[in-house]
């Protein structure tokens, strides 16, 4: 079917499938990883999101939400589990009690700190898969959206 479709087409799917592999490889490792370690993703990437927070960042269940693309009550029962764990502390703010502030305990930091090393290994290994196929993607002079429909024009929105 696919044949069909005019080269340059083709070659664009191409392009985004061999990325989108590469990045799912990767994101398997990571579950992987996470997995074996005693963590579900999520626990993983909440952690990683608290312990990676620019200094001036306040590191409240609304930020951890919007780092991590979910909602407001999901994240509270994330972080709820990840307290239970000993992986964070949930303080709640004196002056604003619907507040939630997130840190990272020591026993979450030693745990991310495994994770991150397995992490970079990884990606040293697989980062230039991804950068090749990312930039096949967005290569010199090449601009995602020109002459493009976007995902809403494509459906008809």
């Amino acid at each position: 079917m696919s044949k069909n479709l005019p080269r340059e087409e083709r070659l664009r799917l191409q392009n985004l499938a061999e990325f989108r592999y590469e990045l799912r490889r990767f994101l398997q490792f990571s579950e992987s990883c996470a997995a074996e370690a005693g963590l579900h993703p999520q626990q993983h990437q909440l952690l990683l999101q608290l312990a990676g927070a620019p200094d001036e960042v306040e590191t409240t269940v609304s930020y951890a939400a919007e780092r991590l693309g979910l909602r407001h009550h999901t994240v509270v029962e994330l972080s709820k589990r990840c307290e239970e764990a000993g992986l964070i502390h949930r303080n709640q703010d004196l002056n604003d009690r619907r507040r939630i502030q997130l840190q990272v305990t020591a026993k979450g930091h030693r745990v991310l700190r495994v994770l991150s090393e397995d992490h970079e290994r990884e990606l040293y290994e697989l980062g230039p898969r991804l950068i090749r196929a990312l930039s096949r993607i967005c290569g010199p002079g090449e601009h995602a959206t020109s002459g493009r429909r976007s995902a809403a024009n494509a459906r008809g929105d």
